[in-house]
């Protein structure tokens, strides 16, 4: 059954992203975490640039069960952050990567989003809003 839905190209260079260093650190954090078969990233290489900013942030060894391996920047600085992109850009090159690219059917959230996250997923919705050809689910909510 075809519901309009069609896949759509994703880009993200990893020298010009376009977008805040935070943004860009949990972007990639979460690409290369993901399933996602059609990022043009190998498995190894996610895992090395996942691993190197997971050892900047901590002195004990990456987890190892999917659902623990989350970067938690909450108690990072400036400095951090850049450490963290300055890794992701330097490995992703190493390994002959200047932007990541895949494909993704639009989807509804796995989970409800928690208080403290709302108003990110706002903005987030902001800058990438959905294409105009595919139709709001019902079960979305609005805020004033």
């Amino acid at each position: 059954m075809n519901h309009g839905y069609h896949r759509m190209m994703q880009r993200l260079d990893l020298n010009q992203p376009g977008l805040p260093d935070l943004q860009f650190v949990l972007m990639v954090g979460a690409l290369c975490t993901s399933d996602l078969e059609s990022l043009n990233a190998p498995a190894s290489v996610r895992e090395t640039v996942f691993n190197r900013c997971w050892a900047l942030l901590h002195e004990d060894p990456p987890p190892t069960e999917k659902n623990e391996r989350v970067l938690n920047l909450m108690l990072g600085d400036e400095v951090m952050l850049e450490a963290l992109v300055n890794v992701i850009r330097q490995t992703f090159e190493e390994h002959g990567f200047a932007e990541l690219t895949w494909e993704q059917l639009p989807s509804e959230p796995s989970r409800d989003s928690t208080p403290e996250v709302i108003p990110l997923v706002e903005r987030i919705q902001k800058l990438y809003p959905p294409p105009e050809d595919i139709e709001p689910s019902s079960s979305s909510t609005s805020s004033s």
